[in-house]
């Protein structure tokens, strides 16, 4: 039988039960036990949810008779802690809880599943918790939490372990629903949601907890809640912990392995999904420049299920689901419209935005989360940015940087729907990159404003072509940006689909860029500017080491100078 692609699956125990693919995260565990009250943060739909339910088969006493079926075959299952299955465990899910426009209708679902939640666990360990009283739905669940705290600590019969995924569910919600009214209200002294951690903190400190893990994207509320909750250990920047959640490279390569082994895959295509995979979803470096970087999971997972059903790279590469992105993006910059056209038009004229090392590493309040220069930081835990050095953080990967490109083109009012049709049909028949640059030129770029031009560079070239051809001919193609190769990094590649009738194409684009001033300066007319020599030989080194990895390739190469607004120049150079 097949194995199951766990794309959607965040229970850990079913990704067991069907036999899904798996990356073995389990010596983690053993890791953890090392750290007192972990908070976790990674961007969203990162593989959070499914590490807490691991952790939640792991710990809980009721499945003791499972370790074996559930963890025999994983790195801990060889290697178990004393504490495996030894404690109840309370898992919370603060996702569920939706914000409404009251803050007492935020208390009253918040209330109603948190007793929910300790009510299930009265029932599922009935005759632990055989003398405890019933779990009382008309009080609060800080005052029923705090009661059964007490019993555990009395009777000694077991401590109580404690997951939170996506704690900050709260004040997430509130950003994106323009609500922050309702985010100080309930981080407020008195409040449901701060009386509760602080419940949490004194068992801890009491000795009833014996463990508490929380994760979520932002430190926000964390900070917010300090005087209730100041005990975590925060883990998103610790080096030891970067590759927890994410995939490595050597991850990937394995995963794939058993794709192709398991469903018999013609071994040959293995490379360019392999390219594909790592253009569109690798490239976080969350703590280290120098090391690995991770796969987003649940992209890479999202994709495998659309590749592995039909055993061809998909069109689709963007989760859906994922495309709230975008939304997160307007509600973060949409307090100072100026500061937000400057940010995210560098952001895309230069590939990266320079920061402050000292607010990535600090915890910070909603307060701060508008302001201008804590954009980078933000985008950094939403994961649209990740670090290029010391000083700087820059777009992850194509994915991410389609999302960035797709709102320059709101803050510009460019039109990227009606118009491309027949450009790209041409091409599709009859591929003619120089006409198709021409007709980008001609369509896109006079649409944008002059002032934009005292500003642009080639990358912004580079990633508005790349983003508008990638809305129309991903049937055909996928791309690369600055693929590596031993003598350099391309700028711009299309590589034609291996199942579809470009499979032997491969065009490399070389971008160079002059400002309308630098060109006025030494050109009266296009016409008399010429290929220069250098960057002649700097692509012929690219295609050097292509043509060594698939000497079979039909390889188109152009060299595309750019002039401001003033126009472009096409060198193709086989002819």
């Amino acid at each position: 039988m097949e194995r199951r692609i766990p794309y959607g699956i965040c229970n850990y125990q079913e990704a067991i039960l069907k036999k899904a693919y798996l990356i073995d995260k389990t010596s983690y565990i053993q890791k953890l036990e090392t750290i007192q009250n972990p908070v976790f943060l990674r961007p969203r739909r990162f593989g959070k949810s499914l590490f807490c339910s691991m952790l939640q088969y792991y710990y809980d006493r009721s499945y003791v008779n499972s370790f074996e079926e559930i963890f025999g075959e994983s790195w801990i299952g060889t290697h178990p802690t004393s504490s495996h299955n030894q404690y109840i465990v309370l898992n919370l899910d603060f996702s569920v809880i939706h914000i409404s426009d009251l803050v007492s209708d935020i208390e009253e679902e918040f209330e109603v599943y948190c007793n929910n939640c300790l009510k299930m666990l009265k029932i599922q360990y009935s005759v632990l918790l055989e003398t405890l009283p019933d779990i009382n739905p008309d009080i609060s669940s800080s005052t029923n939490l705090a009661l059964m705290l007490q019993y555990l600590k009395a009777t000694g019969i077991s401590q109580l372990y404690v997951i939170i995924d996506e704690y900050d569910n709260f004040a997430n919600q509130c950003i994106t629903s323009y609500q922050d009214f309702l985010y100080e209200e309930f981080t407020a002294e008195d409040s449901f949601l701060r009386t509760f951690f602080n419940v949490l903190k004194q068992g801890r400190q009491n000795g009833a907890i014996a463990q508490i893990f929380i994760t979520g994207v932002f430190p926000i509320t964390i900070d917010d809640l300090a005087s209730g909750y100041n005990i975590g250990t925060f883990l998103t920047l610790d080096p030891e912990f970067e590759h927890m959640i994410g995939f490595t490279q050597k991850e990937v390569n394995n995963l794939l392995d058993c794709i192709y082994n398991d469903y018999g895959f013609d071994i040959s295509t293995k490379p360019m999904v392999l390219d594909v995979i790592k253009s569109q979803y690798d490239g976080y470096h969350i703590v280290r420049t120098d090391g690995q970087a991770l796969y987003n999971p649940t992209m890479v997972m999202f994709f495998l299920r659309l590749f592995c059903s039909s055993g061809n790279i998909p069109n689709q590469l963007t989760d859906l689901n994922l495309r709230t992105d975008l939304g997160w993006i307007k509600r973060i910059t949409c307090m100072r419209s100026d500061d937000t056209e400057v940010f995210i038009r560098d952001l895309t004229l230069q590939d990266s935005i320079s920061f402050d090392e000292e607010y990535l590493v600090t915890k910070f309040n909603m307060l701060q989360f508008f302001q201008k220069g804590y954009y980078p930081i933000s985008f950094f835990y939403l994961g649209l940015l990740t670090r290029k050095d010391e000083f700087s953080l820059t777009i992850p990967n194509l994915n991410v940087r389609k999302i960035i490109t797709e709102y320059l083109n709101e803050l510009y009012h460019i039109d990227v729907s009606t118009r491309y049709e027949e450009m790209m049909r041409k091409f599709v028949s009859h591929p003619d990159l120089p006409k198709l640059f021409a007709d980008y030129w001609e369509l896109y770029v006079s649409q944008l404003p002059e002032v934009l031009f005292m500003q642009v560079g080639e990358n912004f070239y580079r990633a508005t072509f790349y983003e508008l051809c990638s809305r129309y001919l991903s049937k055909w193609f996928t791309w690369n940006i600055e693929r590596s190769y031993p003598k350099g990094r391309s700028d711009l590649e299309f590589v034609g689909k291996y199942n579809e009738k470009f499979a032997h194409i491969r065009i490399i684009i070389e971008f160079k860029y002059l400002s309308n001033a630098e060109f006025r300066k030494h050109y009266d007319k296009l016409e008399n500017f010429s290929l220069q020599e250098e960057d002649k030989n700097q692509l012929a080194r690219y295609v050097e080491g292509l043509i060594k990895e698939n000497p079979e390739l039909q390889i188109e190469q152009y060299v595309i100078y750019c002039f401001g607004n003033i126009g472009f120049r096409v060198f193709d150079l086989k002819n």
